[in-house]
């Protein structure tokens, strides 16, 4: 499991590009509170060397699922929640996990972490709400 900002990262697969070169499929992790990117750690040198190979030999466009020897549930296997899920699932699990972590901070009385854990759940509640609003 991954976290920025103190989230949990959700686990997707996108196109990267490295120089002039698209990668496709790549396995990544999505922050839900800012929309870092980053490649998937269990990947993460794969990527690195399909990616430099690929632009070397001066090809455009790849993809990274025909070289990866890993299925989906393996690397994503760690992740809270994956893209293809319901969004309004997604959200509402980095809710309910940021109000746990707010009575740990709480309770060791980390008032840095409260406030930080405080500006996720606004940013996580209003995107429930686009979301509510949406359907």
């Amino acid at each position: 499991m991954s976290f920025c900002c103190g989230a949990s990262m959700v686990g997707t697969k996108g196109t990267l590009k490295h120089y002039r070169t698209q990668v496709h499929n790549v396995p990544l992790l999505l922050c839900p509170v800012c929309h870092r990117v980053e490649v998937h750690y269990k990947v993460e040198h794969e990527y690195e060397i399909l990616a430099e190979y690929a632009h070397g030999d001066g090809v455009s466009e790849i993809d990274f699922g025909d070289f990866i020897m890993e299925d989906e549930e393996t690397i994503f296997g760690n992740c809270v929640n994956v893209e293809d899920e319901d969004p309004l699932d997604i959200v509402q699990s980095q809710i309910d996990m940021a109000l746990d972590l707010l009575a740990v901070a709480k309770a060791i009385q980390d008032t840095k972490w409260e406030i930080e854990l405080k500006k996720r759940l606004a940013v996580m509640s209003r995107r429930k709400a686009r979301l509510h609003y949406n359907k």
